[in-house]
């Protein structure tokens, strides 16, 4: 009658979980952990987004458990220790974990599994978070890839869509007591201003699910042309459930395989752009594994010359408010304060006015998304900002300087997202709420303020700057 502790860390779900299912499939009694040790994520500790996610997330999954017969033991401090100390109360015989890819978990989790398997303790790893491991896809040369197309060629043909793991029939739960309470933990801010959060979204599992239902139903079948409208419920926003792991990627793949085997032939969905999508999210593991100093340092070496221009926490500070008197830079930024999450095209544009019209450093920008962002993942939030300003792998030409005021009327051209964001500018009528500063009377009257920059000027200024860092 042996007993196992199955670690949860960023795998907050039951169903299709590898190490849940083999802990009980092995073992008759289980302990659920999950240890609260952000010092161990180093400079990238989670954010306060990340943190009230986790809260809810973690209150999810301990009712669930509950529901099992079983309940989340919760701990917080040096998770060795922790570990420890568990098998030492509970005579456990292994430990079971899903696998993180960022550096510092890597480092940290070898030692644990060194340190405990010399003492004895069995412990068993698992992939519950991508489709490959990161190390199992590689170029003809056997090095790791740096640009996409070449890697999504490599990896479609291996995805493969066997049926998810059901949640395993409960083991026995382990009671040792003297467990944390997840509001111990103080995840949730002390001073509340996640109600915009609140609003937007359900943590966990079954809010995992719903959404998936919900994009299925309403966008799936248009995704390629509703993606870039920002106004639309046109992209799954289930970026944070499969950061927290609520939802894995095979299991989004295996239902949309069933939804379209039910669809009647003619009016089939392409999920192709969508799963393509989701293998950006696995190139962006790919490339954390393979250049782990990429969160910091620049993929392309050549930008370590790039002449930014100086700190300027006002222009930064404005940025982040929203209020650089530029309307889809403004909207997006207060949208990501409000919700946590932002549309994936409104996040290239703001991070292309921070990078190339403010010219300030791409880490500026990446810092305050992994503070503000519900999905802040390592891996892809170093992707996204490294692809904007041009030196990260695979990166958009430096040329490409997205202006804010045409891809708001390509993208927003009826305003409607504009307007939601900017209730000052609500009522100005449409040409106006694209380019305000054309009435300085609406200015006035709005309090909305006059562009903090001339766009043309910048982006001439901002090129100048590459050509300058390519002839040094």
């Amino acid at each position: 009658m042996t007993t196992a502790i199955v670690w949860f860390r960023r795998d907050l779900r039951l169903a299709d979980n590898p190490a849940l299912t083999a802990a009980c499939q092995a073992h008759a009694h289980i302990l659920p952990l999950y240890i609260h040790s952000p010092d161990e994520d180093g400079e990238w500790a989670p954010g306060a987004a990340s943190r009230w996610w986790l809260h809810h997330s973690l209150t999810h999954l301990h009712a669930q458990l509950r529901g099992q017969g079983s309940a989340l033991h919760v701990a917080k401090g040096d998770s060795l220790q922790v570990l420890r100390h568990l098998i030492d109360r509970t005579g456990a015989a292994a430990v079971y974990w899903n696998r993180q890819y960022e550096p510092n978990a890597i480092a940290r989790d070898s030692t644990i599994k060194a340190a405990l398997r010399e003492q004895g303790v069995d412990v068993h790893s698992s992939n519950a978070l991508l489709w490959c491991e990161p190390w199992q896809i590689e170029t003809k040369q056997q090095g790791p890839y740096r640009v996409f197309t070449p890697y999504w060629r490599t990896l479609r043909p291996q995805l493969e869509s066997p049926r998810p793991l059901p949640v395993p029939s409960p083991s026995r739960g382990v009671d040792v007591g003297g467990g944390l309470s997840i509001d111990a933990l103080e995840l949730r801010p002390s001073i509340r201003w996640d109600q915009g959060m609140e609003e937007a979204w359900t943590p966990g599992e079954e809010g995992a699910h719903d959404m998936l239902d919900l994009f299925m139903d309403d966008a799936i079948g248009d995704y390629a042309r509703l993606r870039d409208l920002p106004a639309r419920h046109g992209t799954s926003r289930l970026s944070p459930y499969l950061h927290f792991g609520e939802i894995s990627p095979r299991q989004i793949h295996r239902q949309m395989l069933d939804r379209v085997a039910a669809t009647d032939a003619r009016r089939r969905p392409d999920i192709e752009p969508y799963l393509r999508e989701l293998g950006w999210r696995e190139f962006a593991h790919h490339l954390l594994y393979h250049f782990p100093r990429t969160p910091t340092a620049n993929f392309n070496e050549q930008f370590n010359r790039f002449p930014w221009a100086r700190k300027n926490g006002k222009a930064i500070e404005a940025w982040q408010r929203g209020r650089t008197g530029i309307p889809l830079v403004d909207a997006g930024m207060r949208e990501l304060w409000h919700t946590g999450w932002m549309h994936n095209r409104v996040r290239m544009i703001v991070a292309s006015f921070l990078t190339k019209n403010l010219r300030q450093h791409w880490l500026h920008g990446a810092r305050w998304f992994w503070d503000t962002l519900v999905d802040g993942d390592l891996a892809n939030n170093t992707l996204g900002w490294q692809w904007v300003a041009g030196s990260g792998a695979d990166a958009a030409p430096y040329f490409r300087v997205f202006n804010p005021v045409t891809q708001a009327q390509k993208f927003d051209a009826d305003g409607q997202y504009l307007r939601r964001w900017l209730p000052e500018l609500a009522n100005a009528p449409l040409p106006l709420l694209h380019e305000p500063w054309k009435d300085p009377s609406l200015l006035k009257r709005s309090g909305y303020p006059a562009p903090m920059i001339d766009l043309g000027v910048s982006r001439d200024d901002a090129l100048a700057a590459y050509r300058t860092m390519r002839s040094g």
